[in-house]
């Protein structure tokens, strides 16, 4: 392994698979190593004989349950924004080729103890229940503001700068409730939690007109997409593109020990007693855990069903989102959904998942109003795992680690994350 390389990246783990695929699309020679036998860290996909191993240990699948084969159950599931940044990547990179998206039935938010689809555009807002009469018609009036808004024409900015104004102060001035702003926030422009309210109110206005245009691209009943045989995918048809540019991939490494100069550089990668040398180290924190620390953590039920869930009008994929104040929680609670229609289990089988940050040590009672919802469920398993973030200074070290999965039901902040690490390790945007 005498050759060198401007970047190795480390665990294959989406955010690691997506960094590679981008650099050496960029002419940047990397060589991508994992410990694992299989793609996907964290992030993978496993089918149902993995899933009762991870979870059950030596115990077997029941057979009512179909084919192992046919399940697809992916450990970060997360749905796409239509016209969000990941597609924006895929779309950029050519990655699209190797994929088949499909697009996800519905978006639904939990209010008053009840299951509604969200409303996205003026005409939805005026049909919805979630409201009284009066306040759709303040509802369909921050609508109409949000659909004009345009950056560059400051007529739609109606005197307001919104990189002064806060959001709390713009949704005032339309006199909305706090129920209608609790479902604008969390489910529209997917805050997941109250922060928002007191920052610049262009950031939330951004994200409500992503969810609207996401909405309007395929025409569905929601703004996301999804890969057909799930996001195990994903990861994949980076590392393809990574290869086809040059990439080097080499899975089953063990160890994947990086090496340092006496000032604290990284300067290779160490496994079976070979070091590959290279500028630049990329890694999930589980690689360099002296350089992390742990911010939280996410509690999560996956559960294999046959029905859809309850109140979802019959959606074979959906999202629920839980806004924080409906459970009196500091952060929302998702609920995931996916089905044999985007070919993640066998026909008549549903997956889903509740995930939330973890503020007990006992996720059964933690998540139980998110499972209350999902109707009778043929397995369950809990699981929690802890959240980092890098503490390093990348200048200093040259390693540039990403942050653990958060529990968000869609891929904006995993994204942002990317982006983030992109900007640092070349030195500019994508």
């Amino acid at each position: 392994m005498d050759e060198e390389y401007d970047v190795i990246v480390l665990g294959t783990g989406l955010k690691e698979c997506i960094l590679s695929g981008l650099l050496s699309v960029d002419g940047l020679k990397v060589l991508h190593m994992d410990r694992n036998d299989y793609y996907g860290g964290e992030s993978t996909s496993l089918n149902l004989v993995q899933l009762w191993k991870h979870f059950r240990g030596d115990e077997k699948p029941p057979e009512k349950l179909g084919a192992s084969r046919e399940y697809n159950v992916d450990m970060m599931p997360k749905f796409m924004m239509a016209n969000g940044s990941l597609v924006r990547i895929l779309i950029h990179t050519d990655v699209t080729k190797y994929l088949n998206f499909k697009a996800v039935d519905g978006s639904y938010v939990y209010n008053k103890k009840k299951v509604h689809k969200v409303p996205a555009t003026d005409v939805e807002a005026f049909k919805s229940p979630l409201m009284g009469l009066f306040e759709k018609r303040r509802a369909r009036k921050f609508f109409i503001y949000v659909q004009d808004y345009d950056d560059n024409d400051p007529k739609s900015h109606e005197g307001l700068d919104l990189n002064k104004v806060t959001a709390r102060e713009l949704i005032s001035k339309y006199g909305l409730e706090d129920d209608t702003i609790d479902f604008i926030g969390h489910a529209l422009a997917l805050h997941s939690n109250d922060s928002y309210l007191d920052q610049p109110a262009l950031g939330f206005i951004k994200r409500m007109k992503l969810y609207a245009e996401s909405l309007a691209r395929f025409q569905g009943g929601s703004p996301y997409i999804y890969p057909l045989y799930g996001l195990g995918e994903l990861p994949q048809a980076f590392a393809r593109l990574s290869a086809v540019y040059g990439g080097t991939y080499m899975l089953h490494k063990p160890e994947c020990k990086v090496e340092f100069d006496a000032d604290g550089k990284a300067t290779g990668v160490t496994s079976e007693g070979e070091t590959a040398k290279c500028k630049k180290v990329v890694c999930d924190p589980s690689y360099l855990p002296d350089k992390v620390k742990k911010v939280g953590k996410v509690a999560r039920a996956i559960c294999i069903m046959s029905h859809p869930i309850p109140d979802t009008n019959d959606s074979h994929s959906a999202q629920v989102i839980l806004p924080q104040k409906q459970l009196g929680r500091k952060s929302d609670m998702y609920l995931f959904c996916c089905s044999y229609a985007h070919n993640v289990a066998p026909k008549g089988k549903y997956i889903a998942f509740v995930s939330a940050e973890a503020e007990t040590d006992n996720p059964e009672v933690e998540l139980k109003p998110g499972v209350d919802l999902l109707g009778p469920v043929e397995e369950i398993f809990y699981d929690t795992y802890d959240r980092y973030v890098p503490t390093n200074d990348h200048a200093a070290d040259s390693c540039f680690i990403s942050a653990s999965y958060d529990p968000t039901t869609h891929f904006e902040t995993t994204v942002n994350d990317v982006i983030e690490m992109y900007t640092k390790i070349t030195g500019k945007w994508t």
